[in-house]
């Protein structure tokens, strides 16, 4: 089991990429606490794992506010017996709702976004981290997008706490590296949801698919990435920027005729 012994804490994990990152994770043997705000969903996840002979617990959670995130980590500490690895999947905003030119943005969305993308991660790895150094050793995997590095237009809000994560990713890595706490970055391409996507037209589809070398992604791909980053197999890597695009940040298929 490549993360037997691992204790995992997912931010967002009631459903889609957070969901899938939850069940690998217990599946590779880590025990694991899903969070969300949608306890219905939540509850099914957790059953799922369990219905797989996982080890996982639900605590529900709103990452609005710097108590909120400290109490999250302190519940999911006392459930599974500390935290060795977190990941932050919960986000504020998306690559399917446009928050506006920075002319057109609005200054609640713009702090909403970066209270969710960017500075709840912070509290969350803030609280973490002292039960990481308990344990000797620690993975911080923080959930971003392409679009940090490669923008679109009218996403200025997102685009701009995404872009922030990633050089928070960065800051931590420097500093807890000699504490054997690592920490890395996920960035997919577009990732295809479930509910979102049911009624995709095969024009967009098209269209997506055009921005891939290879095809649309999957939770699945992210979360086994996940697993990866949190497993010993990567302890030679961190502060690293993982792009799961396929191909996209090497060239867009549709130009390549």
């Amino acid at each position: 089991m490549r993360l037997g012994g691992e204790r995992v804490l997912i931010t967002g994990s009631t459903a889609g990429i957070g969901r899938a990152i939850a069940l690998r994770c217990a599946a590779e043997g880590a025990a694991v606490v899903v969070t969300g705000r949608d306890e219905i969903r939540g509850e099914a996840v957790v059953a799922e794992i369990r219905g797989d002979n996982g080890t996982a617990e639900l605590v529900l959670a709103d990452l609005d506010g710097e108590s909120t995130c400290e109490e999250l980590v302190e519940q999911a500490s006392s459930a599974l017996g500390g935290i060795t690895v977190l990941v932050n999947n919960a986000v504020s905003g998306t690559t399917d709702v446009s928050d506006g030119a920075v002319t057109d943005l609005s200054t609640e969305t713009w702090d909403e976004a970066l209270r969710v993308n960017l500075t709840a991660p912070m509290w969350c790895c803030r609280a973490a981290i002292p039960h990481m150094l308990d344990a000797g050793h620690g993975s911080i995997i923080n959930i971003s997008t392409r679009q940090a590095e490669r923008a679109a237009k009218g996403f200025t809000a997102y685009i701009a706490s995404k872009a922030g994560l990633n050089g928070l990713t960065r800051a931590i890595a420097v500093d807890y590296a000699s504490h054997g706490i690592r920490c890395n970055t996920i960035s997919p391409g577009y990732v295809l949801n479930d509910r979102r996507d049911a009624d995709i037209t095969d024009e967009r589809r098209a269209r997506l698919e055009g921005m891939h070398l290879t095809r649309l992604g999957v939770a699945d791909d992210v979360a086994h990435a996940a697993v990866f980053l949190a497993s010993t197999e990567s302890e030679f890597i961190t502060g690293t920027n993982l792009a799961l695009d396929g191909g996209s940040s090497g060239a867009r298929a549709l130009l390549l005729g």
